[in-house]
């Protein structure tokens, strides 16, 4: 009895070993089969990423093997794969990008350069042709006024009226005055001339001044060329010019009269000066 009892409960454990075994093994089975499984999809899916980046690199022109940056996967999850490699294709565009932008503006600059030295070598070129026939044409210029350049013609003073000179110039020496009843210079020469004898001017000028002086009574001023003046004094009337006025050698500028205070002793005759540059000179050695 005791035999059989121990048979029965030995065969009911082999029969529950070997029930849990089936079920093990049943349950490792499907374990295997959902990993042979997932192994797949995770194989497909990272095919799938790596085409697409494939695709992505073959539009913009850039397309490298990815078998050898797969190896790298190789411990990395799905989604880091992609990211990364998503990033390695934004950077590449980039870089092709930077590059040719920088060809671009290599050459703009080169084109820029290349117009500026143009432009500079034209101007420079324009500028000295321009200063060449300048510089021609002020020695042109300066050859054609020294051809018609002519002498200047010195100023040949005339006696504003015809008559004797009563009284000499004598700036250095001392003369007896009738009037003042002393001796004293003399800086002009006196030509005797009846009164409304018409004076004349004795070379040509422009009329600086009309005035009755307190001692040579009523006087005309003509300046000339070459800082000469002459003086016209003693006279009745000046009617024929006006201050300001240019007049010609031989024009009638006014009347001999007895107008001079210092001389009103002397016979009726015209008291005329030469000055150069401010100082009278004797008129004797100007008159022609």
């Amino acid at each position: 009895m005791r035999r059989d009892s121990r048979q029965k409960r030995s065969k009911s454990v082999n029969d529950k070993i070997i029930m849990y075994s089936g079920v093990g093994v049943v349950i490792l089975a499907i374990i295997v089969v959902a990993l042979v499984m997932y192994n797949k999809n995770l194989g497909d899916d990272i095919k799938d990423e790596t085409m697409s980046l494939e695709e992505m690199a073959k539009i913009t022109g850039n397309y490298t093997d990815n078998s050898e940056s797969a190896s790298t996967e190789i411990g990395k999850t799905v989604e880091e794969s992609k990211n990364e490699m998503a990033r390695n294709s934004v950077n590449q565009i980039n870089s092709n990008i930077f590059a040719n932008n920088t060809t671009n503006n290599t050459t703009n600059i080169n084109n820029t350069t290349s117009n500026t030295v143009n432009n500079t070598s034209k101007n420079t070129t324009k500028n000295v042709n321009n200063n060449t026939s300048k510089t021609n044409a002020v020695v042109t210029n300066t050859n054609d006024n020294k051809k018609t350049e002519t002498p200047k013609k010195e100023l040949e003073f005339q006696k504003p009226v015809d008559g004797e000179i009563v009284r000499e110039y004598a700036k250095d020496n001392l003369i007896y005055s009738e009037t003042l009843k002393e001796w004293t210079t003399h800086v002009g020469i006196d030509i005797k001339a009846d009164k409304t004898t018409v004076v004349k001017s004795s070379e040509a000028g422009t009329v600086k001044s009309i005035k009755n002086d307190p001692r040579y009574g009523l006087t005309v001023v003509i300046e000339h060329d070459d800082g000469y003046q002459t003086v016209y004094a003693n006279l009745l009337t000046s009617e024929f010019v006006v201050e300001g006025e240019k007049v010609d050698k031989g024009q009638s500028i006014g009347t001999v009269g007895n107008t001079a205070v210092f001389e009103s002793a002397d016979e009726p005759h015209l008291h005329f000066e030469i000055l150069k540059d401010s100082i009278q000179v004797d008129p004797c050695v100007y008159i022609k």
